[in-house]
């Protein structure tokens, strides 16, 4: 990233002027009801013309989430899967698609800026490098509206993940362990002041274990640290802060699920020696694979890693008077790294039908591990009581450099205009993001087990020939494609302005934002054709025979595809507020913004590999339209929030788990609420999103016109009802949807659900907090996506799950 240096030099002697200004008094804390995040100037609430959420750490601690996608189910009017682990969440806003993976329509932000450019890198989506701990002080959720105008690429929606400044002096340790689940976690933070014009902040965590799901090894491994220092001065701050994350997660695949009854009305069950929601296809048999890197050399890889993710990011933040003018500028370089190993999309067959797709109809099995390797055996229909074998697909995604850098500079004014009060703000916003990743495979089988005991197995075929050695199959996916490389640098430049303008009860705003952005690089794969080959027979353990799977080994082809575009395009937003009276304000607001498309066109029919150039214009980013009516009402611990929206969107992506192209034309129109009341030690929170989406026009399969977009339900909801009071807490999440489909086809329903989870608080000493925390407190089966668009003949399809119960005990000592 050394060609951005000029970049942060620009930033930081922009900064270095004020800092030196006269000291003075610490500016007062934000008001408790206000909302700073996806507006020019931070105000309350009744009087944005936007959705906007907020949840506090007080909140958090009681919900404790495992992970960003757990959190965000508890925000009305966002859909957050994630049956994945702790890492790459299926997030979307308000019936936006959610055709594949990441999160592509919603920004996940950390203190302002964005944490991936594009939130649905294939493999690194951006909720990857997040991690929930001591350091949060708030999250902020903005859907729709101005979204669109002050930040690039989210249209559907910001979501900002605010950290601790040192404000409140003091700190905490706190130490997690799981009770049901293996997990040990220490977690510890401290701020304050060092003078009176100097304060900062420091925390971060470290755990171990294998996790809430049996994988046979600690899955779990790492931690991060976060700290920032701030100088306050005459009419502002500045602000210096850094980041270290290392750590490790298991990522969770598709498991098997008996399933009876019709398409329309499915039921589904585990198999025998299987648990859906503590079970994976993991197991301490198979912890490293060989393969060829992208530069096609030998390498061996750590499958215990699973979601791996390392980052360092240093950032500046300041804001100060420029005579009227207020100026924030925000800054950040981080480097970002890892990769992504485990099992992807794996197939569960019968044995006879996994022999046949292995090559070795009539053939036979033998452990290849475990305590019986060597052995024979004799019915393989019989196997663990669910006679299947697995075809373990073990997919390596390798992330080179996934950095970034970001800077938003922007000048807000205030001006009295007769008898109101004009807010202007104009800004520049700057970014730059490295996709250089690569993707690899291999394919090993297995038997269906549970308990993360799953041994390896051999195949040998009809006539006595083996067609697998140590239980790999191949070093390359079955289908002999998909082995990708990716190096690509995508720039970013969107000016933007707004203008608000109050006059008594009434409020009118717009905002404006063009996007300029190129993507330059090149991509290898024998996808682009052109007689490249991707699979070739290679010693690669060096001890002189070519064994079976070495006859399948995948290689990148060394002619490159090229990338080498621009787009650009407008977006603006405009809304009107009416406070009816001081608890009362209506709204109403139109938008449009879009959403630039990265990796996931880069193979395909988009862009003309040959050139680099754009084949498909209009693909190159996804617009999306949206209007919003809606009514607030805040009076005496009552708060109701209802919005009425219509969108309509485009998307043009990729299926993760199927490869096939998406290109889709989509509108949806619904109704979001959001409420709390609050009685003595009593209180309640709720939300719900009625949703009626429509794939409009599928330009790939027009047979799918009509139908509901897969996974999207008519009904997503949450309530927390508890009690609380000084000395303890207690308290339930009850966060559910209704029936979805599995697939596009709207053909085979993924039956709706309702997880509980609870919470107990107990203070015995003023400094001292005891927690017992539960996540799917009765182990409901929380199916999210099965991967058939229909019942097979075989009775057994691949559901994605949330976790299942996992309880965890905390001790937290605040000093």
């Amino acid at each position: 990233m050394s060609r951005y240096r000029a970049l942060a030099a620009v930033s930081l002697i922009a900064l270095a002027t004020p800092a030196l200004a006269d000291t003075a008094a610490p500016a007062p804390a934000a008001d408790q009801d206000n909302v700073t995040t996806g507006v020019a100037k931070g105000r309350d609430r009744l009087d944005s013309a936007t959705s906007t959420s907020v949840l506090r750490e007080a909140e958090i601690a009681k919900l404790a989430p495992r992970s960003v996608g757990e959190l965000l189910r508890d925000i009305p009017g966002i859909l957050a899967e994630a049956p994945n682990g702790e890492s790459i969440a299926n997030i979307t806003i308000r019936g936006l698609p959610l055709s594949s993976s990441g999160a592509k329509f919603v920004q996940l932000q950390e203190d302002g800026l964005p944490v991936m450019e594009f939130g649905d890198v294939v493999g690194a989506s951006a909720d990857s490098f997040l991690r929930l701990d001591l350091n949060l002080a708030q999250v902020e959720a903005i859907r729709g509206g101005s979204a669109s105008t002050f930040a690039s690429n989210a249209p559907g929606g910001i979501i900002n993940f605010i950290s601790k400044t040192g404000e409140q002096e003091g700190g905490a340790i706190a130490l997690t362990a799981g009770v049901d689940f293996d997990q040990y976690r220490a977690d510890v933070d401290y701020g304050g002041r060092l003078s009176e014009t100097l304060r900062f902040h420091i925390g971060g965590y470290y755990r171990q274990g294998e996790g809430p799901r049996r994988i046979g090894f600690d899955g779990q491994r790492g931690g991060q640290i976060k700290a920032n220092v701030t100088r306050q001065f005459a009419g502002g701050y500045i602000r210096l802060y850094g980041k270290y994350l290392d750590d490790r997660s298991p990522f969770y695949d598709s498991v098997p699920l008996r399933v009876t009854g019709t398409n329309d009305a499915p039921t589904l069950a585990a198999v025998p020696g299987f648990d859906p929601t503590k079970d994976t296809l993991s197991t301490r048999y198979l912890q490293s694979v060989l393969v060829l890197d992208e530069n096609n050399q030998p390498i061996r890889e750590d499958i215990r890693n699973g979601q791996h993710v390392k980052e360092r990011a240093f950032g500046v933040e300041s804001q100060f008077a420029l005579g009227d003018w207020t100026i924030t500028e925000r800054f950040r370089a981080a480097g970002r790294s890892g990769g992504l190993i485990g099992p992807f999309s794996s197939q569960y067959l019968t044995p006879a039908a996994a022999l046949t797709r292995l090559g070795a109809t009539g053939g036979s099995f033998r452990y290849a591990t475990g305590a019986h390797a060597g052995q024979a055996i004799a019915d393989p229909a019989a196997l663990n009581g669910n006679g299947l074998i697995a075809i373990y697909n073990i997919r390596d995604r390798r992330q080179q450099d996934v950095g970034s850098i970001t800077n938003d500079i922007r000048a807000s004014r205030v001006w009295n205009v007769g008898d109101g009060v004009l807010t202007t703000t104009a800004g520049l916003y700057t970014g730059r993001q490295q996709i250089d990743t690569s993707i690899l495979y291999g394919v090993a089988v297995t038997e269906v087990k549970g308990g993360g005991d799953a041994a390896l197995l051999n195949v040998v075929d009809a006539g006595g020939n083996a067609r697998t050695a140590g239980g790999i199959y191949a070093y390359n996916p079955l289908s002999g494609t998909q082995r990708r490389t990716l190096r690509l640098a995508y720039a970013i430049n969107a000016p933007f302005a707004s203008a608000n303008y109050k006059i008594g009860r009434v409020s009118i705003g717009g905002s404006l934002r063009y996007d300029v952005g190129s993507a330059k690089g090149t991509v290898y794969g024998v996808e682009l054709g052109g007689g490249r080959i991707g699979q070739v027979a290679r010693d690669i353990d060096g001890d002189g025979v070519i064994s079976p799977p070495e006859q399948r080994v995948g290689v990148t082809p060394g002619a490159p595809g090229y990338v080498d575009y621009s787009y650009r395009y407008l977006s603006y937003s405009g809304g009107v507020v009416y406070r009816v009276a001081e608890p009362l304000a209506v709204f109403a607001r139109y938008s449009r913004g879009a959403r630039a498309n990265a990796d996931r066109i880069t193979f395909g029919s988009v862009i003309d590999n040959a050139t680099g150039a754009l084949a498909i214009p209009q693909a190159a980013y996804d617009p999306v339209r949206q209007a919003e009516i809606g009514v607030k009402y805040r009076h005496q611990g009552v708060t109701l929030n209802l919005t009425g929206f219509h969108v309509e969107a485009q998307d043009s992506n990729i299926n993760t788990s199927t490869g096939a192209v998406i290109a889709r034309d989509y509108k949806a129109k619904g109704l979001e609420f959001e409420g709390g009341v609050r009685r003595g030690a009593f209180s309640l929170t709720a939300g719900a999103t009625f949703t009626d989406a429509t794939i409009v026009r599928d330009r790939v399969d027009p047979a799918i016109n009509g139908n509901t977009p897969r996974h999207q339900a008519s009904v997503i909801f949450q309530a927390t009802p508890q009690v609380s009071t000084d000395r303890f807490a207690v308290g339930a999440v009850f966060i559910g949807t209704t029936d979805t489909y599995a697939q596009d086809t709207n053909l085979l329903k993924i039956p709706g659900y309702v997880t509980t989870n609870a919470f107990v608080q107990v203070r015995p000493a003023e400094r001292l907090l005891l927690s017992l925390n539960a996540t799917n407190l009765f182990d409901t089966l929380a199916l999210t996506g099965i991967d058939e668009d229909r019942i097979p003949a075989s009775g057994i399809v691949r559901g994605r799950l949330l976790n299942g119960r996992a309880v965890s005990v905390t001790a937290r000592f605040d000093f």
